[in-house]
């Protein structure tokens, strides 16, 4: 859930606004914090807060006068109790005694950098419910304010759920703004993927008028331009193989009649080698593809080697040994193209070893989700370098590329298309003097 939300461009966008908004806020706080705590508006607020309890100490008086006190909580919102040798008033009933008070200096009146004001010398402050109380002693006696009134009881909800809440909505809210905005990316990312998949028919539809719909729209004109570009070198392989074809046969034809039986005899090589050149790039560009298409069927493995064997391999099979599972294996595949693949990589392990190195090994394995297979010779094998350009059309490891030392340099190519078209991998697993082994990977599927 965690990494699906780290790849959304609408969760992280949501992040950025969170933290600049957590940043503003601190920040003001901050801001705001430092323009009281600054000298001359901290004096401000200590003067005008040490002038009220002066007012109000001159006004009650000593003794304190009941009249004057009843007085200022009529023209302020405060109720006032006045405790002392001769009296115990209240301008409430409810007001709490003095012993249910518990009064102490307050943090918010001190001399440290972070308090609202400077002390108020003479005063106590007191907290009981939502009420606070200040108390202030004069000529033995104890004036206690309690601000709200008494009766006075908050019905609302407190601030810091409130704005928790408001942010909470806040937030959700832009969630689905930004959600919703971002919405398209979903729709074009799939339509890029059929795209991607061979299905230069679909074009990416129903975008809004934005940048994301512009978008949209360069990938629709990029899916018309690939296929305008693969059809166009589709036709030019075909009408190459045409014009290729028809001298080829004429060729074949005029070698008949050829009186050199020696000259004849290689020129029909040079022609079959042209011949299988031409065939075996006609199905690289059928495989080169991810939209290929594959006549799949249901297919016995051990049958299919047996064939494979008989067909093309009749007089090598001393130096071929077959590993199958003791259980028949069954795999929905191109049978044509599956065997291509396997006489490729036979054909190479037969090229590139000799029967005196030892045997050449064609394992199959099922996982029970994928078919596994590998070819595996004894020969000299492949350096690192030479590994690296495997499956590279025309590229053969002998650089003289001479017949008697290997092929085209297209059958591994063609090998690994195979294995891509199912689905699949082809790689090589070992290599650097034992040999060489290819590992082909083809899930099963029902």
């Amino acid at each position: 859930m965690l990494s699906r939300l780290s790849r959304s461009l609408s969760f992280r966008l949501l992040v950025i606004f969170l933290v600049l908004g957590s940043a503003f806020i601190f920040g003001t706080f901050k801001a705001v914090q430092r323009f009281y705590n600054s000298d001359q508006i901290r004096g401000l607020i200590s003067g005008h807060l040490s002038l009220h309890v002066s007012y109000v100490r001159e006004d009650i008086g000593v003794p304190p006068s009941i009249d004057r006190a009843l007085a200022i909580t009529q023209e302020v919102p405060v109720d006032i109790r006045i405790f002392g040798p001769d009296i115990d008033w209240a301008s409430d009933p409810q007001f709490p005694l003095l012993e249910q008070l518990s009064f102490a200096p307050s943090p918010r009146f001190s001399g440290d950098s972070g308090a609202f004001a400077d002390e108020l010398r003479g005063v106590d402050f007191a907290s009981l419910d939502t009420h606070d109380f200040l108390r202030i002693r004069q000529g033995g006696y104890d004036i206690v304010v309690s601000t709200p009134r008494i009766s006075d009881v908050s019905s609302g909800p407190a601030l810091i759920p409130l704005v928790l809440g408001l942010g909470l909505i806040l937030l959700l809210l832009a969630y689905v703004a930004v959600n919703s905005l971002f919405r398209p990316i979903k729709a074009i990312r799939e339509g890029a993927e059929r795209i991607g998949q061979g299905n230069f028919d679909f074009r990416i539809s129903r975008v809004r008028r934005d940048q994301l719909g512009d978008l949209a729209a360069d990938i629709n004109r990029m899916a018309d331009d690939v296929e305008n570009m693969l059809d166009a070198k589709r036709a030019l392989l075909l009408g190459i193989s045409h014009e290729l074809r028809t001298p080829l046969s004429r060729m074949r034809l005029e070698l008949e009649f050829l009186d050199d039986e020696e000259n004849a005899e290689s020129l029909r090589a040079e022609i079959a080698e042209m011949e299988k050149i031409v065939v075996t790039l006609l199905e690289a560009e059928r495989l080169n593809s991810r939209h290929a298409k594959l006549a799949r069927s249901r297919v016995v493995v051990g049958e299919l080697i047996d064939d494979l064997l008989t067909d093309f391999f009749s007089r090598d099979l001393d130096r071929i040994i077959v590993d199958l599972p003791p259980t028949p294996v069954t795999a929905s595949v191109d049978e044509a193209r599956l065997t291509l693949l396997l006489k490729n990589l036979l054909a190479n392990a037969l090229r590139y070893s000799k029967a005196e190195d030892g045997p050449i090994t064609l394992r199959f394995v099922s996982t029970g989700n994928e078919l596994v297979i590998n070819v595996a010779d004894s020969g000299p094998g492949l350096s690192k370098d030479q590994a690296e350009h495997i499956g590279e059309p025309f590229y053969r490891s002998d650089p003289s590329r001479a017949r008697q030392s290997g092929g085209t340099g297209l059958g591994l190519y063609l090998a690994t298309l195979i294995a891509s078209a199912h689905g699949g991998t082809l790689k090589l697993c070992k290599s650097g003097g034992q040999g060489a082994c290819f590992e082909v990977r083809i899930p099963l599927i029902d």
